[in-house]
Parts: C-alpha cells; sequence; structure tokens
C-alpha cells in the first residue's frame, strides 16, 4: 500500500473517531456541570482535548499530502510531528491543571450524585473504545495517528476511572472518589504524554530512529564486498514510517560505483527498511611507493 493509501485510510479513520468524540463531549458536559462531578468535567476536558487533538491530526494529514515545493524540499511530512509535539504539551498541562483541582477539593469534596455518572461515563468507555478499535492500526504506521489513539486510550482509562468513582459515591456515599478518579485521570495521563513528546522531539531533532541501530547500520554496509569503510553516517526519520539516512562510502579503486551504489540501497531498503538513501562513493587512493635511488 501507497503512503498516499495509508494517509487516506488514517484520514478517514480519524474523521469518525472525530465525530464520535464530537458528538459525546457536549453531553457529558452538560452532565459534569449539573452534577459538580470534578471527575466527569476532568474527562469532559480530556475529551475535549481529544477533539482538538483529533482535528489537528487531520490538518496535519492534510498538509503531509501536499506536494513538495522549491522552499519546502521535503515537502510537509514534518507538520504530523509538529502536530504530535502540541498534542503531547496541551495534554500534559492539561494533567497538571486536574492534578491541582483534585487536591483542592480533595479536602472538601462536594456532595455529587453517582447514577448519572456511571451512566455518561459507561456511554464514553464504548465511544472510546470504538474509536480505539479505529485506530489501532494506523497508530503502527503514523506518529500523528499514534498520538490520536494515546489521547483516545487515555479517554478510555479516564472514563472507567469515572464509573469506579461513580459506584463508589452510589454505594457508599464517600465523595472524595471524584477528585481522587479525576487525580488518577491526570496521572493516567502523563507518561503517555511524555513518550509521546519524547518520540516527536527525537524526530525533529532528526535524532536516530528508536528501531535503527546506526552501528549495526554501519557494520552492515562495511561487509559489502569492496567497501573498505564508511564514516559521516546519519539516520533520522521524515515523517512517521519513513526514515532517511546519508553516509560517505569508501570503496576498492576499481569499484564499479553504479554496481556498487545498488548493492547497498538494496540493503538498506530489504534489511533495514530504509528507502530514502543519499551514499557518497569515494574510492581509496592507492599509496604510491617511492623507491630510492641506489647509490
Amino acid at each position: 500500500m501507497s503512503a498516499h493509501d495509508h494517509r487516506s485510510r488514517h484520514k478517514s479513520r480519524l474523521w469518525i473517531v472525530l465525530g464520535l468524540t464530537a458528538g459525546f463531549l457536549a453531553v457529558e458536559v452538560a452532565v459534569a456541570l449539573a452534577t459538580g462531578s470534578l471527575s466527569l468535567l476532568a474527562d469532559a476536558a480530556h475529551m475535549l482535548v481529544d477533539a482538538g487533538g483529533l482535528l489537528m491530526s487531520l490538518v496535519a494529514v492534510w498538509f503531509a499530502e501536499r506536494p513538495a515545493t522549491p522552499a519546502k524540499t521535503y515537502g510537509y511530512y514534518r507538520v504530523e510531528i509538529l502536530a504530535a509535539l502540541v498534542n503531547g504539551v496541551v495534554l500534559c498541562l492539561l494533567a497538571i491543571a486536574i492534578l491541582i483541582k483534585a487536591w483542592d477539593r480533595l479536602w472538601h469534596p462536594p456532595p455529587v450524585p453517582g447514577a448519572p455518572i456511571i451512566a455518561v461515563a459507561t456511554v464514553g468507555l464504548a465511544v472510546n473504545l470504538i474509536g480505539m478499535a479505529l485506530l489501532r492500526s494506523s497508530a503502527d504506521e503514523s506518529l500523528n495517528v499514534r498520538g490520536a489513539y494515546l489521547e483516545v486510550m487515555g479517554d478510555a482509562a479516564s472514563s472507567a476511572a469515572v464509573i469506579v468513582a461513580g459506584a463508589v459515591i452510589l454505594w457508599t456515599g464517600w465523595n472524595a472518589a471524584d477528585p481522587l478518579a479525576s487525580g488518577a485521570i491526570a496521572l493516567l495521563i502523563l507518561p503517555r504524554t511524555w513518550t509521546l513528546l519524547r518520540q516527536a522531539v527525537n524526530v525533529l531533532l532528526e535524532g536516530a530512529p528508536a528501531h535503527l541501530d546506526v552501528t549495526e547500520i554501519e557494520a552492515a554496509l562495511c561487509e559489502v564486498a569492496g567497501v573498505l569503510r564508511v564514516h559521516d553516517l546519519h539516520v533520522w526519520t521524515l515523517t512517521s514510517g519513513r526514515e532517511a539516512m546519508s553516509a560517505h562510502v569508501v570503496v576498492m579503486p576499481d569499484t564499479p560505483g553504479d554496481r556498487m551504489l545498488d548493492r547497498l540501497h538494496v540493503l538498506l531498503h530489504t534489511r533495514f527498511g530504509i528507502d530514502h538513501t543519499t551514499i557518497q562513493i569515494e574510492r581509496e587512493t592507492p599509496l604510491i611507493q617511492i623507491n630510492s635511488p641506489r647509490s
């Protein structure tokens, strides 16, 4: 399947998940305000950020489909990574805000009804599970979609936490379960947000992809017949699922350059999945021995 087909599939699934999320969001906000539940409001806020993240993901896919220009020679692939970075930052700020509010309410929790909280959170959990099912396969192919998938997964976990809090309040009347659940939601958000931020920043800094070992790539290149050594080797990610590599390869003086390039490109594609390669062939300069005249 081509990159264009992948992006089209990602886009259609993101639109479906966005429609489900936005449609349920209004209901959850209304019930949260009516009941005064912080955990339900935290879940709604999380879902609001998810909707914004999904919208940014769709914008990023649209930008990625635009062709390269003389000014943007790689096109707009990195917009996808920027969207993932923004999603991560917003989620991190949201989690901190929820933790602060939950700490304030923990000492004086207001009374909240348990039954409406359980009902709304159960529907929210169903919506999130559907979204996760739609995005699961695409999340392995795109960092942008992975960010959206993680957001929906976090929403599912937060909905489950709200259900537990509602059940505790309904059966025991212990209202502190509400701010405790909202704090748990925030703590669920932070670790996955850190992972997303770390991946996005690594791409923007043109760090080596986590699944590729640069030392192994260099050793594999040196194993090709005729290659003496490799230097100035760089491997980085253009966008999700598209890695690039550049290197200077020193070969024997009599090695045909075109044939060597073909062998190296095939090796990099089949063994490491790298298709965008820039290789400069350098031939070893033979040593010239100068014999001193006999006396």
